[in-house]
């Protein structure tokens, strides 16, 4: 066995950095100073707030406000909901079971349904009604509901402002600094992605690469929302923010269409390519204008009437180094902004976050029927510790519905409970036991809690285990207000709240989230529905909103260990936002020939012809294929201008529908 770990160098309280002590102090003692507010308020279950204190344990300022503000309101609603269902059902077994089992399977659905700050708040008002709800099946007087739901939401409130307390005095480094941080690497790293698609030699990665690209795209849209709570000059120019991520985003779907562009015109001359160079040599410059790029672009640039391809590849690229300078522009004000001043951007609406219906609704179908096979078996057996099994099952069926792998995180959390099953044993009757004072207890909790904090922040891969533990050690040591020493009783909960966790892990292995060969179909179902509605004369969603409608499905499958599916979604997502791309140019071409006029509107018809809802039409994709390229060169063939830009238009749709040839659908996973 090595023992490396034990070096002096390698001990988390040498290893730390500054910054990691600082988070670690900050949340031991947020959690040490709840447990003592608690107790002074004479709670009866004061470990409760200090379980609050570390879920809110968040290390940005913005990201701790906007995780308490949800847990306030959700731990509000969970209270209101558990005094009303419980008041009315608690004398009936069955149609308490139901009624709570249907809260806590609604609760499921809007939590998978929504993202961020709603989603945590839904999540919060299922288990903390069941926190509540299930702790009183045991009561004679009505009173003591309501005695019970403010005693929990009390202790709930008091480690946020406790956790609030301590990052005011060790605050941590700001959102808004991160954020602008992380917007000027994602600009860079925008052009390292345009050379890596834009060169001669096919990168082997390049899919990869760009699934990547609009993950990193999207989680900055998430420090835009911690940034936008931290901070009133980050909401004041919340508008820019938001139009940055979309033109990041839309940059994406540009170089996409230039690296189709290229691969289906491998006669492009070599000197197209060198421009390419020296343009991105240019974009990185921060002095970079438009006049610099246009003189590069005049080099590449035919004539109205020459070659079609070149021409509409370069109009292309040109529109990639226009929006690239935009947003570069827009990056700079901000940088430069005064406090109270407010920038003007163009409008787009806030990023799409669109949710996958039928996986919501499975979850919350798994999470009734997990709490009535738990309340069954309380029901016939009448175990006195069955409540505690029962909030155990809803917290792990709620919280963990809309994880990426929740048999993987159920498991998780099942091992930590059996890690706190024998760590509480020892606490609580090997040295708590001996304690009579509330200081001597803290004495001995502070050091246990900022080792385990750094064992977090030191050993990333463990992060969930120690995070758990940490979250949990509360309700496992039970400090209660009287402390209570009875060996069975402590066993019974101990057992209860493990039998919690496999009614949970029952229902998710009876009832299994979808595999992604389903969810990958059921996204590009979606992707296909919205890119049929850009179709219409008049569509329901903007150009804007399908655009990042779009971003959102092709990450969704981020973490899947399904290449196939990830593959076939990323493939789907490329050709229709290629395609979708054209159809704009196309809606906003005009012309005076009805002839050409006519060739356009031919193309809405074939996109309607090979793709719908259900998927491409496979015996007419050859068929369509050919007969854009022979209208393409057809056009070419005349010296009007209006006819070689509407020959470079069928050719970029060609090569965005070409696409689809070179692929298998996933097959369903049994």
């Amino acid at each position: 066995m090595s023992l490396q770990w034990l070096a002096w160098e390698n001990l988390p309280w040498v290893r730390a950095s500054q910054p990691q002590w600082r988070y670690a102090l900050r949340n031991t003692l947020a959690m040490c100073l709840a447990l003592s507010f608690a107790y002074s308020l004479d709670l009866d279950e004061p470990y409760w707030a200090m379980t609050s204190a570390a879920v809110v344990s968040f290390p940005t300022i913005g990201g701790a406000i906007s995780k308490s503000l949800g847990r306030i309101i959700g731990s509000l609603v969970g209270a209101a909901a558990a005094v009303l269902i419980a008041g009315y059902t608690l004398n009936d077994p069955w149609l308490f079971t139901f009624a709570f089992a249907s809260w806590l399977a609604f609760c499921t659905w809007i939590a998978n349904l929504h993202q961020n700050n709603v989603a945590y708040a839904f999540s919060l008002a299922g288990y903390t009604a069941a926190l509540i709800a299930f702790s009183t099946v045991n009561i004679t007087d009505i009173n003591q509901l309501w005695d019970i739901a403010q005693a929990r939401v009390c202790e709930a409130i008091t480690g946020i402002l406790c956790a609030g307390f301590m990052m005011m005095l060790l605050p941590s480094t700001s959102d808004g600094d991160a954020l602008m941080k992380t917007l000027h690497q994602m600009h860079a790293r925008l052009l390292e992605h345009a050379r890596l698609l834009l060169n001669k030699e096919t990168a082997d990665n390049a899919h990869t690469a760009h699934e990547t690209m609009i993950g990193e795209i999207l989680t900055t849209n998430l420090l835009r929302i911690q940034a936008y709570w931290s901070h009133y000059r980050y909401r004041r120019q919340n508008s820019v923010l938001n139009y940055v991520l979309h033109q990041q985003l839309r940059l994406t779907g540009i170089l996409s269409g230039l690296r189709r562009m290229l691969l289906n015109w491998p006669e492009a001359p070599d000197e197209l390519y060198r421009v390419i160079d020296a343009l991105f040599s240019a974009l990185e410059q921060p002095n970079c204008h438009k006049y610099q790029l246009a003189k590069l672009l005049s080099t590449v640039t035919p004539t109205a009437s020459g070659n079609y391809r070149q021409l509409a590849f370069v109009n292309r690229l040109r529109y990639f180094c226009w929006v690239y300078v935009d947003v570069q522009r827009w990056i700079r004000l901000l940088d430069n902004a005064e406090h109270e001043q407010r920038l003007h951007p163009p409008k787009v609406p806030a990023l799409a976050l669109e949710s996958d219906r039928a996986e919501a609704l499975l979850s919350a179908g798994r999470t009734f029927f997990a709490i009535v096979l738990g309340s069954s078996f309380q029901i016939y057996t009448q175990w006195d510790q069955g409540p505690a099994a029962l909030t155990l099952t809803a917290i792990a069926c709620v919280l963990y519905s809309s994880a990426p792998s929740p048999s993987a995180s159920v498991t998780l959390l099942l091992k930590t409970l059996l890690i706190l099953c024998v760590i509480s044993f020892v606490m609580k009757f090997g040295i708590m036991i001996q304690i009579t004072q509330l200081w001597q207890f803290l004495i001995v909790l502070f050091p246990i809690i900022i080792t385990l904090q750094l064992f977090k922040l030191l050993l990333p891969k463990r992060a969930p285990l120690w995070g758990q533990i940490v979250v949990f050690m509360g309700s496992f040591i039970s400090v209660s207000n009287p402390p209570t020493w009875d060996y069975g009783s402590v066993l019974n909960g101990d057992i209860a709240k493990v039998c919690g966790v496999i009614f949970a892990w029952l229902a998710f292995v009876l009832i299994r989230p979808s595999s992604d060969d389903r969810k990958s179909l059921r996204h590009i179902r979606a992707l296909r529905r919205g890119f049929l509605d850009q179709l219409r004369s008049r569509p329901r969603s903007s150009q804007n909103n399908y655009e990042s409608s779009l971003y959102y499905h092709i990450n969704q499958l981020k973490s899947s260990q399904n290449h196939q599916a990830k593959l076939w979604l990323l493939r789907w997502g490329v050709v229709l936002q290629n395609s979708a791309h054209i159809v704009w140019e196309l809606r906003s071409w005009q012309s005076g020939s009805e002839q050409l006029m006519g060739k356009r509107d031919r193309c809405f018809d074939i996109l309607h012809t090979i793709i719908s809802e259900r998927g491409v039409l496979t015996s007419q994709l050859n068929a369509v294929l050919r007969e854009l390229a022979e209208q393409s060169n057809d056009l070419s063939h005349s010296q009007q201008p209006d006819s070689i830009r509407l020959a470079g238009l069928l050719w970029r749709l060609h090569c965005s529908l070409a696409q689809l040839g070179h692929s298998v659908p996933p097959t369903h996973s049994k």
